[in-house]
């Protein structure tokens, strides 16, 4: 079966600005936000999970690539969303997680990690060897020659698991591939560095030849078709405090030379929190993939922290749910997932903890303390008359659908209706004659 993403490509050598936003969460109300907002399109979603998110050993979030498809498949079927619209995407799939280990524990590690990928239908598969690993060169960069190697080494581990895939299932959709890995770790810059270089095109042209090289050495030249984009940093980026905006200006001439390879797209990381004027800017420049993650669940975060003000409100001390302090507290109690990534004064860390743009507080959110605080405070606002005033203060897009008819008075939803919101600005940025009327 052909990937529905090579129809984003064809049209755009057509000449029509489309991309697609690819959601890298494993957040299950973000999840379930992006699929209901998606409903009202015919084109697939992405939904993302990286190599530490989810490998053989679990990642932290304690699943393997079968777990994660059949958890978003959990949520589709409870918001009744069709699974043939879920393209499931692997993302910085490679030795990320094992950059500690010898390179052929590392890459032996990677090659599982990608079979079972395959074989649980992840079909957008992006391949990042761009890492070293123990015993490669400390002190120079890893070259480009070894990144391509060991890139294709993988994507014909990834060409045996789909030849198995089809045992099984003969209608199995071929796989797609992205290549490239001109961006920090996943999850946004760990601090400041005052700048952000674009990717020159040197080197895009270099990831491109040395590859294309590769697949040759390696007789797979007829596979070169499936790879469909190239990861690169187009100036975009955000940190702990700050975002870098994208400028097409000096993007112009890495996007220029798209020109000469049609049949290719850039994929452009860490583009949360651009505004959706910058998302169209860079989907017609030639950047078709936007990724998006941390700032779904700062979205969410935003929205249950606008329910606990509520809450404040409405019910007594002994009722509440205090989601608020409850993971504030948590996150003291278990510090290892933001304490490496937050610098200052105790103040300044505590107010980090809630409103970085880092979001680092997502990676609690699964934990089954916050779990349940979620659930008990949507329980309390449910269980009491929200007046519309207090609703207009603490949530007032929300309370604007409310009022208009367009979103359910319910806690869960206006939870979500959050998420929907950055969703829609890249509904904007990739979508032709995209028309918010009846939306907002």
């Amino acid at each position: 079966m052909k990937n529905p993403l090579f129809a984003m490509i064809e049209r755009r050598r057509e000449g029509f600005k489309i991309g697609i936003p690819s959601y890298c969460t494993a957040n299950e109300l973000a999840i379930e936000a992006v699929m209901e907002q998606s409903k009202r399109f015919a084109e697939p979603i992405v939904i993302e999970g990286t190599a530490n998110q989810i490998n053989q050993f679990g990642g932290y979030t304690g699943m393997t690539p079968s777990d994660f498809r059949d958890y978003v498949h959990g949520i589709a079927d409870r918001i009744n969303f069709e699974h043939d619209k879920i393209i499931l995407g692997a993302d910085h799939f490679g030795p990320l997680v094992w950059s500690d280990l010898p390179a052929d524990e590392a890459m032996n590690n990677s090659k599982e990690l990608l079979r079972l990928a395959i074989l649980a239908g992840f079909t957008k598969i992006h391949l990042d060897t761009s890492m070293k690993l123990k015993g490669d060169p400390e002190n120079e960069r890893l070259s480009n020659e070894v990144i391509a190697e060991r890139g294709v080494i993988l994507l014909e581990e990834c060409e045996k698991a789909y030849q198995e895939l089809l045992k099984t299932n003969p209608n199995a959709m071929r796989p797609v591939y992205v290549i490239g890995s001109e961006v920090p770790i996943p999850g946004g810059a760990q601090e400041d560095d005052g700048g952000v270089q674009v990717t020159r095109v040197s080197d895009f042209e270099d990831t491109l030849s040395r590859y294309k090289r590769k697949f040759k050495e390696h007789g797979i030249s007829d596979k070169w078709q499936d790879v469909i984009a190239v990861v690169v940093q187009p100036g975009v980026e955000f940190g702990d405090k700050d975002i870098h905006q994208y400028d097409r200006n000096a993007a112009r001439e890495l996007c220029d030379i798209l020109k000469e390879y049609p049949d290719v797209v850039l994929e452009g990381h860490s583009t949360d929190y651009q505004p959706p004027k910058k998302l169209r800017e860079m989907v017609e420049d030639g950047i078709a993939i936007l990724k998006v993650g941390p700032a779904l669940t700062f979205a969410l975060r935003e929205g249950l922290f606008a329910l606990s003000m509520i809450e404040r409100e409405l019910l007594p001390e002994d009722k509440r749910a205090n989601f608020i302090e409850t993971l504030e507290r948590v996150m003291l109690e278990n510090p290892s997932n933001w304490q490496k990534h937050y610098r200052g004064s105790d103040e300044e860390m505590r107010l980090a903890r809630k409103y970085s743009y880092s979001d680092r507080c997502r990676y609690y959110f699964s934990l089954p303390e916050i779990k349940a605080s979620i659930a008990k405070l949507f329980s309390n606002i449910d269980s009491v008359e929200v007046p519309a005033g207090m609703l207009r203060q603490y949530m007032p897009v929300q309370y604007r659908k409310v009022r208009d008819g367009l979103l359910e008075m319910k806690a869960s939803s206006l939870a979500k209706d959050c998420v929907v919101e950055i969703a829609e600005d890249y509904n904007y940025a990739v979508k032709l004659h995209y028309i918010i009327g009846g939306i907002f």
